[in-house]
């Protein structure tokens, strides 16, 4: 990918520049460009692309330093590929590591579904902006037209400011190019890997740092970015000859396998952007402490965990990564089978198999389609619940005994707790086995033929003879016990659950309570008031109350939160109302002691009275938006509403009893800042 851009490809036009942007705060700032994308037709919802762009912010700061923000976020609101550039003279914060204020903030706006043309325009926007001359242009620009051609590549930028380099670093060369690698630090070589949640911006602009500064050292590097536009491997040789490796990343990376064995750096991808020198002296360190270099060999298949880093956190790594694959799945077959429900009521369950039974005009055939398509989706839960467990201990080459574990879990009726067990098995048994000294003649088959064998015979092994009759016993004995649940014993587990919704909001627990409903909803079978679908409606009406109880309170209460909070109340209502726990996650940033409590006393509010109530959901997620699926749909309403009025008292109390000189705190624009979502 070069750093040019075609002089067609339209990401900014001048209306979309505004060079005397000075807002308030940065919620007016992210409001006044915003406006100017629906003035150009770019952005057709102004509220919804907003609190898009709120979701993205809570996960993690979006200020690079240097004086630079970008915000960014995919988004349905977006017609196409957008850049909107403001310039302050005052300064925007965006909490960037080195604490400067953004005086240049680029607002990038992505289709939800934008092809890989425009987005690989948006990436080399972002490598562009780790060039000190491409910035220092658009400081010195005169005219929203320079700026728009400047950024849409159709002027070269000509001067080169005087940039200062974060402290301990060389300052930055006054070139665009990067320079030739130079003989110093022994004609190192590394390669690299970036990658963000979104693809769209720290991605492409932590391998342009790399890129950079590798070259300062006198070190050649080669970068591979796991972004949106698309991702070209580094070749197998070059990864072979590379003295060490960089890991820049928020995301898994993807055949991680290909670079064992290799001296790692492994950081966010943020320090890839804001530390990249230092990543490459340590980079440099680890092959000084290596005492020579690896010989150039092909990289073994096993993937080293990272140094540091406590087997419970990696544990949970794992699981996380499991559940993350297979939530798609539970959405998708959960709201077809409630639908079906909805259209042709619950003996739907009963109907014929569509195969040679469906009627084109008939209701109830397309109720039964969907029922079954929706059961048949279903039926992969446990084995990718499995899958990628193993996957995300040993790569690819645990896939297949990963899934056929989980299959056979699901055949012995071991559910998702056998696959959670087959999972971690297939994962470190493969893990154990790709580090095997075997001749060179059989070196090229052990992954493809093997080690599948011999993994998928004995985790079949464990699961139809060992654990897999305990652990389906379990199941029955958990689903007994769900589907018996009455009165405090419901209630009491229903507290129980909101409480975890609450706590870290999308964090472990809430993970952990959301995977144990949508798990409990896979054996709910076609009972209309099945315990396991009152615990899907409990542990959703506790995930819907923390953003609700924070909106209203930023209305009932102003007084008691920031310009900034009250703009990111308009988006929690939306949030969540559509069952997105996250958007409550700013508040908690910002004043964490008062925050938490209150959305976990009215969560537990929420669960509790789902469960009093009797309410019942299959779908698996939609919040409001699938009303009409939920049993007792008005208890249900009087349960979440319940739950966030409690939420709201409680935290207009607890910030009500600040001392004046902690509200005066609050108040400043400090209070904020929102660090990175756990």
């Amino acid at each position: 990918m070069t750093d040019t851009m075609s002089d067609t490809s339209g990401l900014i036009t001048p209306a979309l520049v505004d060079l005397h942007l000075a807002p308030q705060d940065k919620s007016e700032a992210l409001r006044a460009l915003a406006q100017r994308l629906v003035a150009e037709g770019r952005v057709t919802d102004l509220d919804g692309f907003l609190a898009d762009i709120a979701a993205r912010e809570a996960q993690a700061p979006t200020g690079m330093g240097d004086g630079i923000g970008i915000p960014h976020c995919r988004s349905p609101h977006v017609t196409q590929p957008s850049l909107a550039f403001g310039r302050s003279a005052r300064g925007v914060d965006f909490d960037a590591p080195d604490g400067r204020p953004a005086d240049l903030v680029f607002m990038i706006a992505a289709p939800a579904g934008a092809d890989d043309a425009h987005l690989q325009i948006l990436a080399v926007l972002a490598r562009r902006l780790m060039d000190p001359v491409f910035t220092g242009a658009l400081r010195d620009g005169e005219s929203p037209r320079a700026v728009a051609d400047l950024i849409n590549g159709k002027e070269a930028p000509t001067a080169a400011p005087v940039v200062t380099a974060p402290a301990g670093t060389a300052a930055l060369p006054e070139t665009a190019a990067v320079p030739e690698p130079t003989a110093t630090a022994g004609g190192l070589r590394l390669v690299a890997v970036t990658s963000c949640p979104t693809g769209i911006a720290h991605t492409y602009m932590a391998a342009k740092a790399l890129e950079l500064a590798a070259a300062r050292a006198g070190a050649r590097i080669s970068v591979e970015t796991q972004g949106s536009a698309g991702t070209t491997p580094l070749d197998p040789e070059v990864i072979a000859a590379a003295d060490a490796v960089i890991f820049a990343h928020d995301v898994e990376i993807r055949d991680r396998a290909r670079f064992a064995g290799k001296p790692t750096v492994d950081v966010g991808v943020k320090a890839g952007v804001n530390r990249a020198d230092d990543l490459i002296a340590q980079a440099v360190g680890l092959v000084t402490d290596v005492g020579t270099r690896p010989a150039a060999a092909p990289a073994p298949v096993a993937a080293p965990s990272a140094p540091g880093e406590h087997w419970a956190q990696r544990l949970r790594t794992f699981l996380m990564t499991g559940v993350s694959y297979m939530i798609p799945f539970v959405a998708a077959g959960g709201l077809l089978i409630a639908l079906a429900f909805a259209i042709g009521g619950y003996r739907i369950a009963s109907a014929p198999s569509v195969l040679g039974h469906f009627d084109w005009t008939s209701s109830h055939s397309w109720a039964a389609m969907l029922f079954q398509t929706g059961k048949t989706a279903f039926g992969f839960l446990v084995p990718v619940l499995s899958g990628y467990i193993a996957w995300a201990i040993a790569d690819r080459a645990a896939l297949a005994a990963g899934i056929a574990g989980g299959a056979v879990s699901v055949a012995v009726g071991a559910g998702f707790l056998g696959g959670i067990v087959s999972g971690l098995a297939a994962g470190f048994l493969v893990l154990w086995m790709i580090r095997w000294n075997v001749p060179r003649a059989i070196r090229g088959i052990m992954p493809v033929v093997v080690i599948p064998l011999l993994s998928v015979a004995a985790v079949g092994f464990l699961m139809f003879v060992v654990v897999g009759s305990p652990i389906a016993s379990a199941m029955n004995g958990l689903t007994d016990w769900l589907n018996g649940l009455s009165g405090s014993n419901a209630i009491l587990l229903g507290l129980l659950l909101g409480a975890m919704m609450a706590f870290d909001m999308g964090g472990p627990l809430n993970k952990v309570a959301y995977t144990f409903a949508a798990g409990a909803l896979t054996t709910a079978g076609t009972t209309p008031d099945a315990g396991s679908l009152k615990v899907m409606a409990a542990v959703m009406a506790a995930g819907m109350t923390p953003p609700l109880g924070l909106a209203l309170a930023t209305v009932v209460r102003r007084r008691l939160f920031t310009p900034e909070e009250r703009e990111n109340g308009k988006a929690a209502w939306v949030l969540g109302a559509s069952f997105i726990t996250e958007g409550a996650i700013p508040f908690a940033a910002a004043d964490p002691l008062r925050v938490i409590p209150a959305n976990i006393v009215g969560s537990m509010t929420a669960g509790g009275l789902v469960m009093a109530f009797g309410s019942t959901l299959r779908a698996p997620h939609g919040g409001i938006w699938v009303l009409p699926l939920i049993g007792s749909p008005f208890l249900y309403l009087v349960a979440v509403a319940a739950g966030t009025v409690v939420t709201t008292a409680v935290v207009v109390l607890l910030k009500g009893m600040r001392k004046p000189a902690a509200q005066a705190a609050v108040a400043s624009p400090v209070a904020g800042k929102q660090p990175a979502a756990v």
